[in-house]
């Protein structure tokens, strides 16, 4: 029998609730494993790309925008720019 086969048994016979409270762990381990490992594999892809030039403090802000990519595309990032662009003017005499 498979792991969910079994799952399925115990929770028609509803009288293991350990044993089915330990299923629902185990299945929800895959994902959170296979998300640690992309944000490694992002992290490890930065470091061997900016590896001379990188502080500590630099390399944690670039894992976070690469690990929150998704939300990252949500913000309009132009009035950030503008903002940037308008602070560091450079003057020419």
């Amino acid at each position: 029998m498979s792991a969910m086969e079994i799952f399925g048994h115990v929770r028609e016979v509803d009288c293991y609730p350990n044993i089915s409270i330990a299923y629902r762990i185990l299945f929800t381990v895959p994902v959170t494993v296979a998300s640690a490992e992309r944000s490694f594999s992002k992290l490890k892809l930065l470091k061997n790309y900016l590896r001379s030039t990188m502080t500590q403090e630099r390399l944690n802000g670039l894992a976070t925008l690469c690990i929150e990519k998704k939300l990252l595309d949500e913000i309009d990032i132009d009035p950030i720019i503008s903002d940037f662009a308008s602070r560091n003017v450079r003057r020419h005499f």
